[in-house]
């Protein structure tokens, strides 16, 4: 079985690598890589939005899709 996960986009080249979301994440699931932040644990992922709100850079973000049901 495939697990789907929604994840924050990041924009490596708007990130200045400051680490900020990696400090922020309240579950760890963020690493700082040689590239820039990267979710290393997915499945850590609460997609609480911390990293989103944190960056000063604007390089996360947070999207969401609305879903009505039947």
């Amino acid at each position: 079985m495939m697990t789907k996960w929604t994840l924050p986009v990041i924009d490596l080249k708007r990130c200045n690598q400051c680490a900020l979301c990696v400090q922020q994440c309240p579950t760890g699931a963020v690493e700082m890589t040689t590239d820039g932040p990267l979710i290393a644990r997915p499945a850590d992922c609460t997609y609480c939005a911390e990293c989103e709100a944190t960056c000063p850079q604007g390089a996360i973000r947070c999207p969401y899709e609305i879903v009505w049901s039947s």
